[in-house]
């Protein structure tokens, strides 16, 4: 990162067209902006503070003024605020423009890996990293960094995230502590919202892999329309060296059609042979799956220790982005037999195994059905039950796609509280039920996440698998427009377990 002068920034924003027309006042455009940020908890002597979001203050600028910004972006001038105002035409464009900028383009000197999808982003991307951290024990190098949903770690930092991609000025930063501490290589979720709302403009991914497609993101802050959806995640090829294709996504065509903005292509596939790699025989063996991949003539078995039948495909994608890097395949065995995803497809069980939890991400239609179908296969004579909710001002559509397809495959429904935000949860939890009771599926509303799973835990007197998604390992719950801190789901389902072995008289190591 190097001491840009206010007035470099300024011609930046001018040669991509983003200065307004009208712009009053002077500008110390020799002063060196020694920090660039969008909190205004986040501000020292010579910030350059950008305003945005939704819930935005003037309070905030004044704030932000307070502790060191000597100048401020903006699509609104502030005339009582007393520091020289930027005014641009987009404030999302300019913000990531900027942020590349002052962090010196950080992306182009390490491998940054982008994974864009419905369903798997998480899991593939935990996948690649045990992968590429093997190779690096291999080799002597760093631990690996990583941006997901789940957490992040870039070297310096680590923490669990908030939003599936940072805004920019957040990702830059990331990329160039990975830089600064000589990781060698950045694996990333990339969002539909962060291709959208130029979150990763002007990022040059080394590779970027498309998993699958499907419904979702539909609602009037996120997506507009399903071609708005699918249109968004289609951009991430503009901005990739490598594309890794799912063969087996739907709209392939189109996916393909897209994928020619990439400087090459790598496919893989559990259906389609002629994929470069090919995944086929697929088969549990206890707790692990096993499946063998076939490519370049060659066959190679792998064993996965995360379970779901579904997580193959996911696997795949992790073995086709680290060949492409010249990964040796001893250290791709070994990664994906490694691998662990907190908060994904996490099993607990009681001590007489009568009730096996199974803690997952699953929050859309998509990973709902393959949940589903993956536990029906697993535990064929089981009794399902399932404990969800859905997110306040977005997706909408999911509560009635999740609440249908949990009223037809499960046999109880738990419906809870899931980051309900700004809307009422009550009101939510009753549009989920809707969708259940149509499916002629028994439920229980219980906002209080915490019970929800411990009744769930005790509702079976019969071998049961307790299915407890959405929310993962992650430790905050989003109420109104703070995220509150609360136990996670394994800490809940756990102390459930623990309940139950105490009341069933039973002796737990």
């Amino acid at each position: 990162m190097s001491g840009h002068r206010l007035g470099e920034y300024i011609d930046r924003l001018g040669k991509e067209s983003l200065l307004a027309e009208r712009q009053t006042g002077s500008f110390p455009n020799d002063r060196e902006v020694k920090h660039l940020s969008f909190d205004s908890r986040d501000v020292s002597e010579g910030t350059l503070f950008v305003c945005k979001g939704a819930h935005f203050r003037e309070d905030f600028l004044r704030s932000a003024v307070e502790g060191g910004a000597f100048c401020y972006l903006s699509e609104t001038e502030y005339p009582d605020v007393k520091a020289p105002c930027i005014l641009v035409s987009d404030i999302r464009k300019s913000m990531a423009i900027l942020a590349n900028f002052h962090y010196d383009d950080p992306w182009s000197r390490i491998p940054v890996i982008g994974i864009t999808g419905t369903k798997g982003k998480s899991s593939t991307a935990y996948f690649v990293k045990s992968v590429l951290d093997c190779y690096m024990e291999k080799t002597g190098g760093k631990e690996t960094g990583v941006v997901s949903s789940i957490e992040t770690y870039d070297g310096i930092e680590r923490f669990e995230s908030h939003l599936t991609t940072p805004e920019p000025i957040d990702l830059e930063r990331h990329f160039s502590n990975a830089l600064e501490e000589g990781l060698s290589f950045m694996t990333m979720e990339v969002s539909s919202q962060a291709l959208k709302y130029d979150r990763v403009l002007g990022v040059r991914f080394a590779a970027g892999a498309f998993l699958n497609i499907d419904y979702d993101h539909i609602s009037p802050i996120e997506h507009p329309d399903w071609e708005d959806y699918f249109a968004s995640k289609l951009e991430l090829f503009r901005q990739c060296e490598k594309a890794v294709v799912n063969l087996d996504s739907d709209h392939i065509d189109r996916v393909l059609e897209a994928a020619k903005a990439a400087g090459s292509l790598i496919t893989f596939s559990e259906r389609d042979e002629s994929a470069d790699y090919f995944g086929f025989n697929v088969r549990k063996d206890g707790r692990d799956t096993v499946f063998c991949v076939r490519s370049a003539g060659a066959e190679t078995e792998y064993r996965l220790g995360v379970p779901g039948l579904f997580n193959v495909s996911n696997a795949l994608a992790a073995i086709a982005i680290c060949s492409a890097f010249s990964v040796p395949q001893d250290c791709i065995y070994m990664g994906l037999l490694k691998a662990r995803v907190p908060g994904r497809m996490e099993m607990y069980s009681s001590a007489d195994g009568k009730i096996v939890s199974i803690v997952d991400y699953a929050h859309n239609r998509l990973s709902f059905e393959k949940l589903f179908e993956s536990v029906r296969q697993e535990y064929p004579e089981r009794r399902v039950v399932i404990v969800f909710g859905c997110p306040g001002k977005k997706a909408l559509d999911r509560r009635h796609d999740l609440g249908q397809i949990a009223g037809m495959r499960a046999d109880h429904v738990f419906i809870t509280e899931e980051d309900p935000g700004e809307e009422d949860v009550n009101e939510i939890c009753a549009q989920i039920a809707s969708s259940v009771e149509e499916q002629g599926c028994p439920y229980t509303i219980l906002t209080d996440r915490g019970e929800a799973i411990r009744a769930a835990v005790g509702s079976s007197d019969v071998p049961a698998v307790i299915l407890i998604t959405g929310k993962g390992a992650e430790t905050r719950e989003k109420r109104g427009t703070e995220y509150i801190p609360v136990p996670s789901d394994v800490e809940y389902v756990t102390e459930a377990l623990r309940e139950y072995d105490s009341s069933c008289g039973l002796k737990t190591e």
